[in-house]
């Protein structure tokens, strides 16, 4: 059961704002588009602290939080990147004010008994399971990967996901040891529009929902 204090932030939260205004959604989603070109302007680091803060907020089973980041920003960190990269993602990647590699961390479970204290034995589901940590950590990681996209474009930025890396080449580069596997690179600054190719087609409702 929800505490009073829980009851009055979500009472608070819907009084404020009910729904997103369409500019909003926009921002978000309508207007939004994945960028492949990139203006000098810099990202400020104050902007990577309130990505992470607002993509924690993201529903995970037991309140797990898999997700694990880290956003390269040097010269020296975008050198050990680029032989990670397809050849196709080189270009773009080099000349984005950040790239984030978003990664799921498979030891999730042991932070457990700090993220889920109402439950007796929290790391009991994936103690000695290493198949069932997996599973957790790539579902749950991937489900907060699409909530930092958001929080990304929320706070003005633009993004470039992609695939197309070497994920060993990732962790020896970057992981030094930790039981982390790369999900998928997002670029992130200020994107050139002229860069963007045009929105492809999306399939229709009728298409890819049921209501039953």
């Amino acid at each position: 059961m929800s505490d009073q204090t829980t009851v009055t932030e979500i009472e608070t939260a819907r009084a404020a704002m009910d729904a997103l205004p369409e500019a909003g959604l926009d921002l978000l989603f309508r207007k939004a588009h994945t960028h492949n070109g990139w203006s000098d302007r810099p990202v400020d680091p104050a902007d990577l602290e309130r990505i992470v803060d607002l993509a924690r907020m993201a529903p995970t089973a037991m309140n797990c939080q898999p997700l694990r980041v880290i956003f390269v920003t040097s010269a020296a960190g975008k050198a050990r990147l680029e032989p990670c990269l397809a050849e196709g993602n080189r270009a773009k990647t080099m000349a984005a004010p950040v790239t984030a590699i978003l990664c799921w961390d498979r030891d999730f479970w042991l932070n457990m008994p700090d993220l889920a204290p109402h439950m007796a034995d929290p790391t009991g589901p994936f103690r000695d399971k290493p198949e069932a940590q997996a599973q957790a950590a790539r579902l749950n990681g991937t489900l907060q990967a699409g909530y930092f996209i958001m929080a990304a474009r929320s706070i003005g930025l633009d993004c470039g996901p992609m695939g197309g890396f070497d994920k060993a080449g990732i962790a020896d580069a970057f992981f030094e040891g930790r039981n982390w596997e790369a999900n998928i690179l997002v670029n992130l600054g200020h994107g050139d529009p002229a860069a963007v190719r045009p929105r492809a087609p999306r399939l229709e409702f009728a298409r890819m929902a049921q209501v039953v």
